[in-house]
């Protein structure tokens, strides 16, 4: 057999074959190749005589140089929630300084449960977060009851989730992500990058968009060659960049309640944690749906407590305010005893403040932009939001590493929304859809066999498979490889396609022609 190799890289002159492991042994003495200085990647055509081929497709890992304008940057975050520590672990890493400016005399972030999908999951683990310090719960299920007798209607299972996505499935106690976030964040000297640093008492109050100076309520100054928004759904920098929001209060409110397993058990309720399982109560065409998620290892109980608004409105309600067992439960009277008896033990209930916010048109400005909350604010009913906050860092990381960051920050803030905003509004709209079915949530969203399933169009639904398979590496690619506009006439003449095809094409994809 004679096979054809064509490569097409990067300003070096030979390449040694041990680079490529084939299954088969292939005589590669009869190599030709061609190089384009505008090229990061390479391919090879392997010629066969029956007279099928296959075309390799490689963006190569090895030997692939720096940008050329690369320069470390001095960024300022202004947010500490787990966007803004998300972001600095992923700005660190690529070899920025990071300064995290918070609010407040920072200690802690309150609340319970964070759902962390392996969305979310794979970025830790690429980030070396040490996940295992946050003793989450690792779900093993989806799982839908009956309101009022609570048998399970509908099951999800994820068994095979961690081998079929790479990560599995995390559910945080939100106190214990975030001292988890910080770590990596600001201490651990010996990760990559240098460590960020926090300033507390550094309320937002001003920012030049065209300079990266920032000015606080304090009186103090500070100026950043990036400035990026993580100060969630009130964020200031979202304002300050001119972003003029359209919202309106959602058709249900919510409490939240947090259940402690040990008391439960002892006094003689189920005990859910053994499930490890993300349960529902209701949410079928109606605003009644009990969320109840476990965290903190089990320990902790988290229920989220959805009714129609004019059953009680908070959308209005101040931050930190707190309601009574009493409210909690009013809503509620036919409710599965077995979960209404939980909720009556419930402890740090408060109102979470729901509304439905159009998309934003833009996300940056300048030298700012946002991310998170801050720029696509959505309803809970995907438990997306954290890993949403999450990719947006990652986005980042991305586009401002050495693999890709030129120098210009426009550009590259400029390529951070095109490549999340159209993903994060789509998850932003499902989440509005399931909120008012549970049918349209991932997992749910796949489960066709139930007898209860029904979804609004069944081609513009989000699914796991949408959500785990996307491939951010590629999608920052492909906009970089339009923006720059690669091309090479002699790959164009000789297969039909330039090396901007090339560009926009994953290493591991096989394509049989």
């Amino acid at each position: 057999m004679i096979i054809h190799i064509f490569l097409y890289i990067p300003a070096i002159e030979h390449i040694p074959t041990q680079l490529f492991d084939f299954d088969q042994k292939y005589d590669l003495t009869y190599c030709q190749y061609s190089y384009s200085n505008s090229r990061r990647a390479f391919c090879f055509l392997l010629k066969r005589q029956n007279p099928k081929s296959l075309l390799l497709n490689a963006f190569s890992q090895i030997n692939m140089p720096a940008q050329s304008g690369f320069r470390s940057l001095n960024i300022g975050v202004v947010g500490g929630g787990i966007g803004g520590l998300s972001t600095a672990i992923a700005l660190r890493r690529a070899g920025h300084r990071v300064t995290i400016y918070e609010r407040a005399d920072y200690a802690g972030e309150v609340g319970a449960s964070v759902s962390c999908a392996a969305n979310g999951t794979k970025w830790l683990h690429e980030w070396d977060v040490p996940v295992e310090k946050a003793d989450p719960v690792i779900l093993k299920k989806l799982i839908r009851r009956d309101w009022k007798t609570g048998e399970p209607d509908s099951i999800y299972d994820l068994d095979d989730y961690e081998e079929k996505w790479g990560h599995v499935y995390n559910m945080f106690h939100r106190q214990y992500m975030h001292a988890m976030l910080m770590d990596s964040a600001i201490a651990e000297p010996e990760k990559p990058g240098v460590p960020a640093k926090l300033l507390v008492n550094h309320k937002c109050s001003g920012l030049d968009i065209e300079t990266g100076t920032i000015t606080f309520e304090n009186g103090n100054t500070a100026v950043h060659d990036v400035v990026i928004g993580a100060d969630g759904i009130g964020s200031a920098i979202r304002s300050l960049i001119g972003i003029k929001v359209e919202r309106r209060a959602a058709n249900a409110s919510c409490l939240h309640a947090n259940v402690d397993t040990e008391e439960a058990v002892k006094l003689g309720m189920v005990d859910y944690s053994q499930n490890s399982a993300l349960e529902y109560w209701g949410g079928l065409d109606t605003h009644y749906k009990i969320v109840l998620s476990p965290c903190n290892g089990g320990k902790l109980l988290s229920y989220y407590c959805f009714f129609p608004r004019d059953k009680g409105d908070y959308s209005n309600q101040a931050w930190g305010a707190q309601a009574t067992v009493e409210e909690l439960l009013a809503p509620f009277p036919d409710l599965d005893p077995q979960v209404y008896r939980h909720l009556s033990i419930g402890k740090d209930i408060a109102p979470w403040r729901l509304w439905i916010h159009e998309p934003y048109p833009y996300w940056q400005k300048g030298y700012a932009c946002v991310l998170g909350d801050a720029a696509h604010p959505m309803m809970p009913d995907q438990s997306q939001g954290a890993c949403m906050a999450i990719e947006d860092a990652a986005a980042l990381g991305i586009i401002f590493s050495d693999k890709h960051f030129n120098g210009d920050v426009q550009e590259a803030l400029k390529v951070y929304e095109q490549v999340r905003k159209p993903r994060a509004t789509r998850v932003q709209a499902a989440a509005a859809k399931a909120r008012e079915n549970i049918n349209e949530r991932i997992g749910f969203s796949s489960n066709t066999n139930s007898a209860v399933y029904k979804v609004s169009d069944e081609k513009a639904k989000l699914t796991i498979e949408e959500m785990n398979a996307y491939d951010m590496h590629d999608d920052v690619l492909n906009h970089y490889a339009q923006i720059r506009g690669v091309s090479d006439s002699l790959c164009a003449g000789t297969f039909g396609f330039g090396v901007g095809w090339l560009y926009l094409n994953d290493t591991r994809r096989i394509i049989h022609s």
